[in-house]
């Protein structure tokens, strides 16, 4: 199995050193594009270059935010293949829609579908053997913003302890520990659930409040990211019976005595 990246020239606060384009496939083989990026010329030509002689079978997206998506079509219309995901979006429009447990054959590798909510509704992983695509699921170096706490919390226990051995993110470097990495997103994700339940009991009341109390020491620039994801911790707060919500309006709920 051989995988390339080529790093699309979208650098900024919430896509790291770019977005990662992965080629996978088989030696001088067919192969698949996962994740190619926005529309930018120079990056399509990179990928065109790194694909040599070799066929393509798809072009896959883990998701349809605009730094993964939108070349997803014109490069499959390029080369005469099906563009692949869960489901439509903005600027993506599958020719395939892609399901869990879904088995995609490149040549002699088997991509087996994993449908990881969280991140956003429609987020794929590819995993092929031990090695995992993980999109915006798990990145390098970083956490991520998260629209659905539930699901994503989900989502990263049926990763874990699966036999993985690589992680290749939509951003950022390779991670070659993908249990500790799990356990470590699973930590800070708990953490942070107390730490917002603790802002609301000690009178933040409004999702500006709570990021400004806990995520005082992130660069403003990433506030409002933040509050997307404090948006889901509440929403997960909130069918676990620990607050309510009263319009704009946040309050803690008493504890349930038996």
């Amino acid at each position: 199995m051989k995988i390339e990246r080529i790093l699309a020239n979208n650098p900024g606060p919430f896509t790291g050193p770019g977005t990662n384009t992965w080629v996978l496939g088989e030696g001088d083989g067919t192969v698949v594009v996962i994740d190619p990026g926005p529309v930018d010329s120079d990056h399509r030509t990179a990928i065109e270059a790194s694909l040599g002689d070799r066929s393509v079978h798809s072009v896959l997206v883990t998701h349809t935010h605009l730094d993964h998506a939108p070349m997803a079509n014109p490069l499959a219309r390029a080369f005469g293949v099906p563009a692949m995901g869960y489901a439509p979006g903005p600027e993506f429009d599958p020719d395939k829609m892609l399901v869990e447990g879904e088995i995609v054959r490149v040549g002699r590798l088997r991509l087996e579908i994993i449908h990881t909510p969280g991140h956003s509704d429609d987020h794929l992983c590819f995993r092929v053997g031990d090695v995992l695509f993980s999109g915006d699921h798990i990145i390098g170096g970083s956490s991520v913003m998260v629209d659905s706490m539930g699901p994503y919390l989900q989502s990263l226990e049926r990763l874990r302890g699966t036999g993985l051995r690589t992680i290749h993110p939509g951003h950022g470097e390779t991670m070659s520990d993908p249990d500790t990495v799990i356990d470590w997103y699973l930590a800070h994700r708990m953490q942070r659930h107390r730490e917002i339940y603790a802002a609301i009991v000690g009178g933040a009341d409004s999702v500006d409040s709570v990021v400004e109390i806990v995520y005082s020491d992130v660069d403003v620039s990433l506030h409002a990211l933040a509050a997307r994801s404090v948006r889901a911790h509440l929403g997960l707060l909130i069918d676990e019976g620990r607050i309510a919500s009263e319009g704009d309006r946040i309050v803690s709920q008493p504890p349930q005595t038996q």
